[in-house]
């Protein structure tokens, strides 16, 4: 996950290749919820791991849940001992529930059933998120829930119900806010577990049905058959009671496909056989989101379909602009708002008021930065219309403000395809952990730029502090790592453990020998050879003198030249080393030459010594460091010189905050975003 201020997006231009998608973030907390109720263990497979299922599952701890293991593990199933309808004796706590509604909302309605005294917290923008009429269908039946702060929403306080007054007359509840109160009380009226019916009574016209009919499938897993009398009234029935499956499979989030969907819609060829695949959820799916295919259809994707899969291509070009009632794919109709900068025309999304009420006010926050691109837009109570530009030239290079809204930015993440060969910058990329915190990754392992990805060089005599600039840079851009003097350390250590001697004459057998060998950097920072860890072994004086003296031979460079252009790659790549911008990428449009006096250079390398406990002379390492200048310098393939374009910067009094700062700031300089950034 992208955890950087920002994240700039390239302009791309195609994409290919398959998708596998998390769980659905409204199925997973559900099922988490359920089994916890539930009599029995139940195993959850394929369960989101997220922001909003964390704080579930912190919560379901709380309230006297066994859960093991305590969180997700990707790829392993997670065991929930449920309470079987009754909390512990003097159950209280205060649960933090971040901005995630599908925790929230059910959590109230059962804790108030439940009873016990509890706190129902979470970030600011959950405390503008209204409950009001969920509590009082709770109040009617006798819960009791305090507000904390203002009336109508959270915070809460949870106490003690008195059932001692319940009747038998039907609980209203609003269904034109939020499908979430509805799944709440039905979620959490079985516990009452009394000898009658009870009936919910849908006052209004129920938005988001899709997502009623989620829960419905899965109380009927966990037991309760609710009886749907034409949407308007839900019946429990006497006696309802929570039992575990056993096992139950979490299927992929249909919300999450719309963006892969719009993908291939936007961005692969008619002729394209492949397209894009998403693996995971299908034509049988039970989330209502899937639906989205057909809006998708309509504006002119080529979709397939099968059990667990979908495979998308583009169809019309450019889309077609639709007039859709979006009350039946409230999350996934943010997509089409994004599909309507490539269509032919006025699209206009209606019946979607639930989305004033979400993470954001998102008709407000897409029109706001539709705008930016240079869409024209008008918004209304419960509509949307988008009038893509006019022209390629009348598209803007925009930094988008995502709301901490997950959706926003995957949303956004399509404008990179415009026609005016514009990159997007999105704001706050980490915001997306709520429900698919890879979705950035998976984005870019489908997407091909229309040009190389960027490349930041920075070149420079050994000791100059240019592999530490490299590393801090890539992390606040969030760009690839290339450390070239690792590959070269890599090189003369296998050489040595091969018993091959640095030599001329061996020269060629070192380059073949090199090449032979699988090398891999891992996310945490290890280096493997042929799937031993040498991360420390490459490390030592003695590697960095082979590093040195194997560079100097054509035949390697040459072996190594491949293998270095390899790590380009979305969204961008950081490299250091001696010929990063005047031989691997001389396309670079950003080559910064560091350095620094010898003396300098030397002290520093001292110090680190020093630090780690080993023996160091100042005039060795100085003659050692000026003897490796001179080798560099005047080596045949590849001297060590600034790029004619590089820009100079001097290491030898600044800081490394300085010196990445400045790095930064040339970088930003030549991004097209300006004030608008």
């Amino acid at each position: 996950m992208y955890t950087t201020a920002f994240l700039d997006l390239p302009h791309l231009a195609t994409a290919s290749g398959s998708v596998q998608l998390p769980g659905s973030k409204s199925i997973s907390n559900r099922v988490l919820l359920l089994a916890a109720l539930s009599q029995g263990t139940t195993t959850v497979h394929d369960l989101l791991d997220s922001d909003d299922t964390r704080v579930m599952l912190q919560a379901l701890q709380q309230m006297g849940c066994v859960i093991e293991p305590a969180t997700v593990v990707a790829g392993q199933p997670l065991r929930i001992t449920g309470i079987d309808g009754f909390l512990p004796n003097n159950a209280r706590g205060q649960l933090f529930l971040g901005n995630a509604g599908t925790a929230m909302r059910p959590l109230t309605a059962a804790l108030a059933v439940l009873g016990g005294s509890f706190e129902m917290t979470g970030i600011p923008r959950m405390y503008e998120r209204p409950i009001g009429d969920l509590v009082d269908a709770l109040r009617q039946l006798g819960c009791k829930i305090d507000y904390l702060k203002n009336d109508g929403f959270p915070p809460l306080h949870i106490g003690q119900p008195d059932f001692s007054q319940l009747s038998d007359t039907p609980i209203p509840v609003r269904g034109d806010v939020s499908s979430q109160f509805l799944t709440s009380l039905l979620m959490a009226l079985p516990l009452l577990a009394t000898d009658r019916d009870i009936t919910i009574e849908v006052v209004g016209e129920l938005i988001s049905k899709p997502y009623i009919h989620i829960t419905l499938e899965l109380l009927a897993r966990f037991g309760i058959r609710v009886r749907n009398d034409h949407w308007q009234r839900f019946v429990i029935p006497a006696g309802s009671r929570y039992q575990s499956p056993g096992d139950i499979h979490v299927e992929a989030d249909a919300s999450s496909a719309s963006y892969f969907i719009a993908l291939g819609a936007i961005s692969t060829g008619a002729n394209d056989q492949n397209g894009i695949q998403v693996l995971g959820v299908g034509q049988d799916s039970i989330q209502g989101d899937i639906r989205f295919v057909e809006a998708a259809q309509a504006m002119g994707a080529v979709v397939e379909s099968g059990p667990n899969w979908l495979r998308i291509a583009r169809g019309a070009w450019p889309l077609k602009a639709i007039d859709l009632d979006c009350n039946h794919i409230p999350d996934a109709a943010m997509t089409l708002a994004t599909m309507a900068l490539y269509a032919d025309g006025t699209t206009t999304l209606r019946n979607i008021a639930s989305w004033r009420v979400k993470e954001t006010d998102r008709i407000a926050a897409m029109a706001c930065e539709l705008r930016k691109l240079g869409a024209t837009v008008e918004e209304g109570q419960d509509f949307i219309r988008i009038t893509p530009p006019a022209q390629p030239s009348d598209w803007k290079a925009a930094s988008i403000h995502t709301y901490d809204d997950h959706r926003v930015a995957m949303c956004f993440s399509l404008a990179a395809f415009n026609p005016a060969g514009l990159p997007v910058r999105i704001e706050d990329p980490q915001c997306v952990a709520k429900t698919f915190p890879d979705y950035f990754e998976a984005f870019f392992s489908v997407t091909q730029a229309s040009r190389p990805a960027p490349v930041i060089c920075i070149d420079g005599p050994t000791a100059s502090g240019k592999g530490t600039i490299a590393a801090l840079v890539a992390e606040k851009l969030g760009f690839a790592l290339l450390d070239s003097g690792a590959l070269y350390r890599i090189t003369g250590l296998a050489a040595s453990l091969a018993g091959i001697e640095i030599t001329e004459a061996n020269a060629q057998a070192i380059a073949d020998l090199v090449r032979s060998k699988a090398i891999t950097f891992t996310p945490d920072h290890r280096v493997l050879l042929d799937g031993d860890d040498i991360s420390l072994a490459i490390r030592t004086e003695s590697a960095s003198m082979n590093a040195s003296r194997v560079a100097v031979f054509p035949a390697v460079r040459q072996a190594l030249l491949q293998v270095q252009r390899d790590f380009r790659q979305l969204p961008g790549l950081v490299g250091d080393g001696r010929d990063m911008g005047t031989v691997i990428f001389p396309d670079a449009p950003l080559k910064v030459y560091l350095t620094a006096t010898a003396e300098c250079r030397a002290e520093r390398r001292y110090k680190q010594l020093i630090s780690k406990g080993l023996s160091a002379n100042m005039s060795d390492l100085l003659a050692d460091l000026q003897a490796r200048d001179a080798r560099d310098m005047h080596r045949a393939a590849a001297p060590l010189k600034p790029a004619e374009d590089a820009l100079y910067l001097d290491n030898s009094t600044g800081t490394i905050d300085e010196a990445v700062q400045q790095v930064l700031t040339w970088w930003e300089q030549r991004q097209p975003f300006g004030s608008n950034a």
